[in-house]
């Protein structure tokens, strides 16, 4: 694996990141696997960012602790899909204390006060989006991408909160990096070639729930 650009993110080392745009790439990674990092690359691309930092979540609200896998062997799964320079694994979730993203991005905002965030996801997270805590404020406090997922990828786009949320849709990677940069809301879908694999089909062929 080729070492990041970049150290990995604390509570200590805010100036190691000042005025670098930063994609947070949040997931269960449960595993991680081919779609995240095609995902990940894209975005690297298409929204002009200098580093994805992978967040891993010690557990995902929404999913039952039964079916989760243990911390670090999902942490091992995101290593092993790192490529290139400019990405990382991260466990700041931990070292923040925070289950939702809501929260996670208000301390990352409090601790890394000159670092521009991006928060990416998949249009399958997109479209149960409405379902988050505080969901109308995380598109307050940061922009977002939306990548490309099967199945029916463009459901997404006419989703709850899709429609809530049209009137700061930008059209290009390019814009919501201007947004980025200056601490606007926005969000883009971004297109991508799709790849249907997912973490419940891995852990189905390797006898997990």
């Amino acid at each position: 694996m080729t070492r990041c650009l970049y150290p990995e993110p604390s509570l200590q080392n805010a100036a190691a990141y000042r005025n670098l745009r930063v994609g947070l790439f949040g997931g269960s990674f449960n595993p991680a696997h081919s779609a995240h990092q095609q995902l990940a690359q894209r975005a690297l691309e298409a929204l002009e960012l200098d580093v994805v930092w992978w967040l891993v979540s010690p557990q995902n609200p929404l999913k039952s602790i039964d079916d989760m896998g243990a911390f670090a062997s999902r942490m091992v799964s995101v290593q092993k899909q790192l490529i290139g320079t400019r990405m990382l694994a991260t466990d700041i979730e931990l070292q923040l204390g925070t289950q939702y993203t809501c929260e996670t991005i208000r301390q990352l905002r409090e601790h890394f006060p000159k670092t521009h965030f991006t928060w990416m996801m998949g249009a399958d997270s997109f479209r149960q989006f409405h379902r988050w805590d505080h969901w109308q404020d995380i598109a307050q406090m940061v922009p977002m991408a939306v990548f490309a997922r099967p199945p029916r990828q463009l459901r997404a786009l006419s989703g709850f909160a899709a429609k809530t949320l049209q009137k700061y849709r930008v059209q290009s990677g390019k814009e919501l990096a201007r947004r980025t940069s200056e601490g606007l809301p926005g969000w883009v879908y971004v297109m991508m070639p799709l790849n249907p694999i997912s973490a419940t089909e891995i852990r189905s062929k390797h006898g997990r729930t």
